[in-house]
């Protein structure tokens, strides 16, 4: 727990055991809202509009699903993108 007192313009200072562990820096980006009387304020980052469908949950899951197909091994490599695409024919 820790006490911040809110400075001149309403600026208030996160103390590093808040800060730090989150790591939270200069021009971090906080969500602040109220609830039932309690101020959160959650740390976001901003993502540019042209790459939203990478964080969509369809998107990570199947992001998931690769790392654990490359970890088991369940790959195959092609030395031309004939090959390749001969491969993804038989489908």
């Amino acid at each position: 727990m820790a006490i911040i007192q809110i400075h001149k313009h309403h600026q208030i200072t996160l103390p590093d055991e808040i800060r730090k562990p989150l790591n939270l820096e200069e021009g971090s980006l906080l969500e602040a809202s109220i609830d039932k009387g309690i101020i959160l304020l959650v740390p976001k980052d901003l993502i540019d509009k042209n790459q939203t469908w990478f964080w969509t949950k369809e998107w990570q899951e199947g992001e998931r699903e690769a790392d654990e197909d490359i970890k088991a091994g369940r790959i195959r490599e092609f030395d031309n993108v004939e090959d390749f695409i001969e491969e993804l024919d038989k489908y």
